[in-house]
């Protein structure tokens, strides 16, 4: 363990791993979806539930006392709104293509608050924000390699409920405290919906084993490690490193799915991942200023 010590306090090395995690909740949700092994609303139930217990435990083992935060009801609720939409949307969607979907929305929901904040955007800025969003209607866009217009608008709004609960638990003192009780609270909200959804109910061995990694693993170890490497990330990098997971999510999708990275797939990611890049080195040179 000793030896390991070095290897696990490296913020770089932390921060992969936490990428590789959240694109690989991507990769588990279609392959799950994708096979028919697990319907949409019982993968959401399961994930949460294991990411739940998972957290439960990482906050038993570090010694807390108590186990979930304080009850917040905005961030229950977006928490569960991109659990939900994000099962429903990879229905549909490629991995690669959901992957951007929900990343551009995030980062653009985010710029979108800061600007109605009273935040000044430089020329530069606007350009990229302007080049980013053209990626995003790029890709949904009408044409013959075009993903579903359901599944897409689905991504785009569990992007906007997850750049919302990434700013609502922005000032959060204990952010794993606060994520352990949003998970658990929102235990009740999945239960609901694969009521809701009954008539669709669909579950198999491997579909269940899916959903817990995607759950324990990719979601509640993910971002345990995440809120480690956040410690030493500043917050331009850490929104800049998350640039990466949609390209990491893309070559899974090739080496695991055996899905093809389209033209039109590629075009609108360089004009994303570019776009947003831009407004977040242009924000980062404005803060040293």
């Amino acid at each position: 363990m000793r030896a390991l010590r070095p290897i696990l306090s490296n913020t770089a090395f932390l921060t992969v791993v936490a990428m590789i995690a959240f694109a690989a909740n991507s990769l588990l949700c279609r392959m799950a979806l994708g096979q028919h092994s697990i319907d949409a609303a019982s993968f959401t139930s399961v994930r949460i539930l294991a990411g739940a217990l998972t957290l439960t435990l990482l906050m038993i083992l570090r010694g807390h006392k108590q186990m979930f935060g304080v009850p917040d009801g905005r961030g229950i609720l977006s928490l569960f709104c991109y659990m939900i939409f994000f099962s429903f949307a990879y229905i549909t969607l490629s991995a690669g293509t959901g992957a951007l979907l929900l990343f551009g929305a995030v980062q653009l929901t985010m710029f979108t608050v800061a600007i109605r904040s009273g935040e000044r955007f430089s020329l530069a800025s606007w350009v990229g924000l302007v080049i980013a969003f053209s990626g995003l209607v790029y890709l949904v866009a009408p044409g013959v390699t075009a993903p579903d217009p359901l599944g897409a608008i689905l991504m785009v709004i569990a992007g906007i409920s997850w750049g919302l609960y990434s700013l609502i638990g922005r000032g959060a003192k204990y952010p794993l405290l606060a994520t352990s009780g949003n998970f658990a609270y929102s235990v009740p909200l999945a239960v609901a919906a694969s009521l809701v959804f009954v008539d669709d109910f669909e579950v198999s061995m491997p579909g269940v084993i899916l959903a817990v990694a995607s759950g324990a693993i990719a979601s509640g170890l993910g971002y345990a490690v995440w809120y480690v490497a956040l410690q030493d990330l500043t917050a331009s990098r850490a929104a800049t490193v998350q640039l990466s997971v949609p390209v990491i999510a893309s070559s899974g999708g090739v080496l695991f799915l055996s899905e093809q990275i389209t033209l039109r797939l590629g075009i609108a990611s360089l004009l994303t991942i570019g776009g947003i890049w831009l407004v977040l080195a242009q924000r980062a040179q404005q803060n040293k200023s």
